[in-house]
């Protein structure tokens, strides 16, 4: 038998009589099942630009509705390239309309915000549909 130190951030320490090698292997198990039942949020990611079409965008939001519908976060970006840049109001229209078309199932977790030459949002799976 060992005397242990259980919990050395109380006040005071907590300490046990206990077999080590016993003490440590359950600790190791307890860990492997809170590891194993820890989700992972994967992101998948839309890329467009100003000039993409509403029939092409339509496959896009088809897509993140599938993405989000199963747990999914969803990044929806859309780069500028050459003078397309001096107008970000067209970006912000698209990424609006992709936010309304998911408002059923999706919540925006990051506003349309400008990185760079890219504007971003975020969406992330919220209420359900009724």
């Amino acid at each position: 038998m060992d005397l242990v130190e259980v919990s050395p951030g109380a006040d005071p320490p907590v300490c046990r009589v206990l077999n080590l090698g016993k003490f440590l292997y359950e600790k190791e198990k307890k860990d492997r099942i809170a590891r194993k039942a820890q989700t992972k949020i994967e992101v998948k990611e839309i890329r467009l630009r100003p000039k993409t079409t509403d029939h092409h965008r339509s496959f896009k939001v088809r897509d993140a509705r599938k993405w989000i519908l199963d747990g999914m976060k969803v990044k929806v970006r859309i780069r500028f390239r050459g003078r397309e840049i001096t107008y970000p109001e067209i970006a912000r229209e698209d990424l609006a309309q992709i936010a309304k078309e998911l408002e059923d199932i999706a919540v925006v977790e990051q506003q349309p915000d400008m990185e760079g030459r890219t504007m971003l949002m975020v969406l992330g799976p919220g209420k359900k549909k009724a």
